[in-house]
């Protein structure tokens, strides 16, 4: 599920022309954090450790006021610095003193301290705010659903903004408390562990606590009336699923999908390694959109994945992102395969797994339906672009690389490989180059080449190169699509080349692409 919502050099250049001159030089926060792909996402000057949210809600006129308390440290002395976001604020405070604030460009909150700060300095900021996020646009979209009995937060690259201010990019990971008050009989969902519920006067309050760091897009809240339901993996691990009651027609299919979630987590364990979580789960919310999204310990899922039936590849996906995507993240958002590609090969292990096509035959099958002259060759996986961040190629040409990976090293390094970059890089963030460097080291062979051809290089890998990867003589061919099989979980897995397709309907958001799930054929 993505969406751009950042003008990116424009809007930057006109943040950075925006410090006023009495600014002494280097003490200003960028209100970029440095990614080209969003050039006004993030900030500098500072590196957030932990979030408190405090938060209450009205499903029924969409209020949400809070309470953001920001623990950070300074990377560089600061007079002034930014945060993200886009609700009216009433009151900022840094190290427990009031400051000034203003607004700049469509989501920068400027925050000028009372006093300097030093560099490597430990800051508290509390931010009091309030606003009704579905009325919040930018760009003409927003990441706030309403749905009939509440509200759900859940977009890619950014949803923060609508809910709480931060320092929203990837490569700043903290860990998160959140507490969300609503009227009795309704619920909050988030990510992590359910602290404690209490009701007082009339509202019920949620407590959860992330304990691990966690990208800022991959927080999540969703408020309204849910069947919850709970188990615990081999290993003991609390297992908790939420249901919106009203999914209609969809609720069978969305339970009989979710409910695997522990089957699913505890095979992936023994493909990438230990899970990296002290909880687990999935939500499904009466939302109009059609994507599905990796948020952290609890994925989200829009019912229409589920509109054709029960589909586990798309709980596949996304909880393979728990490991690829969530546990290591991009360093910038142009590395977005080490994300993506992995978590499709995941699907196409799921299909080996369960006897409906292996990777090689869902490989053979991929590059026999793309000619040499298709817009998907065109498309580079490593370094796609902004526009084509979320486009199918980076999914399935992503997928192809690892495939092309495993015939080349061997079955035994290439699972060893799943299984040592995210405990190599756990919790932490990585690009494309760091992973092929470490496939060279591990496997002990010169692997520059391949990647290049898979994830670089805009046209359609020759056919030496494709059958150097292992791919059957009969996808080589000229009418090679006529003449490969399709294996039989080619419809489930393509069934969810929209899960990440954010370009949903009723809310603003403007039609491109998305994630998981992805593209249309």
């Amino acid at each position: 599920m993505h969406r751009r919502f950042i003008v990116p050099s424009a809007l930057a250049a006109t943040l950075l022309l925006a410090i006023p001159a009495a600014a002494a030089p280097g003490t200003v926060g960028a209100p970029g954090i440095g990614d080209p792909y969003y050039p006004a996402s993030g900030n500098g000057g500072y590196d957030v450790s932990h979030y408190d949210l405090r938060l209450k809600y009205q499903p029924r006129t969409d209020l949400l006021e809070g309470t953001a308390t920001i623990l950070a440290t300074t990377t560089q002395e600061l007079s002034r610095f930014n945060l993200d976001f886009g609700l009216d604020v009433s009151e900022v405070r840094v190290n427990g003193r009031k400051a000034r604030f203003a607004t700049s460009g469509d989501h920068e909150l400027e925050v000028t301290p009372a006093e300097k700060l030093a560099k490597g300095r430990a800051v508290s900021v509390v931010v009091r705010y309030a606003g009704k996020p579905s009325e919040l646009k930018i760009n003409g979209w927003t990441a706030w659903a309403r749905t009939p009995d509440g509200g759900v937060a859940a977009q890619e690259p950014d949803s923060a903004v609508w809910w709480y201010p931060s320092n929203d990019h990837p490569l700043d990971k903290a860990t998160y408390d959140i507490s969300v008050s609503v009227p009795d009989g309704t619920q909050a969902i988030s990510n992590g562990v359910l602290q404690s519920q209490s009701s007082k006067l009339g509202w019920t309050r949620f407590n959860w606590r992330s304990d691990k760091p966690q990208a800022t897009y991959l927080t999540t809240l969703a408020v309204g009336k849910f069947d919850i339901t709970t188990d615990r993996t081999a290993d003991g691990l609390l297992v908790l699923n939420a249901y919106s009651k009203d999914l209609g027609a969809n609720a069978g299919a969305a339970r009989a999908s979710i409910e695997r979630t522990t089957e699913v987590a505890e095979w992936l364990t023994e493909v990438f390694g230990p899970y990296p979580y002290n909880a687990l789960g999935g939500y499904v919310p009466n939302v109009t959109s059609g994507f599905a999204l990796e948020t952290q310990t609890r994925p989200f899922y829009s019912p229409k994945q589920f509109a054709n039936g029960a589909n586990v590849s798309v709980v596949v996906h996304e909880i393979a992102h728990q490991w690829y995507g969530n546990s290591v993240s991009v360093d910038g958002w142009k590395d977005i395969w080490i994300n993506e590609g992995f978590a499709r090969y995941s699907q196409w292990l799921w299909s080996e797994k369960e006897g409906e096509g292996t990777a090689q035959e869902l490989a053979d099958f991929t590059y026999a339906q793309h000619p040499a002259d298709a817009p998907f060759w065109q498309v580079k996986p490593g370094d796609p672009g902004p526009d084509n961040q979320f486009d199918i190629a980076v999914y399935d040409r992503g997928a192809l690389a690892l495939q092309a990976l495993r015939y080349e090293v061997g079955d035994d390094t290439f699972f060893a490989l799943l299984k040592g970059w995210p405990a190599e890089h756990a919790h932490a963030n990585a690009n494309v180059g760091d992973f092929v460097r470490y496939a060279e080291r591990v496997s002990r062979k010169p692997l520059a080449a391949l990647f290049d051809t898979w994830l670089y290089q805009p046209s359609r890998p020759t056919a030496p190169a494709a059958a150097d990867a292992g791919l059957a003589e009969a996808a080589l061919s000229a009418r090679s699509a006529a003449r490969v099989e399709r294996p039989a979980s080619w419809k489930k897995i393509a069934a969810t080349n929209t899960v990440h397709d954010h370009g949903d309907h009723g809310h603003g958001e403007r039609p491109d692409r998305g994630h998981a799930g992805h593209e249309h054929r």
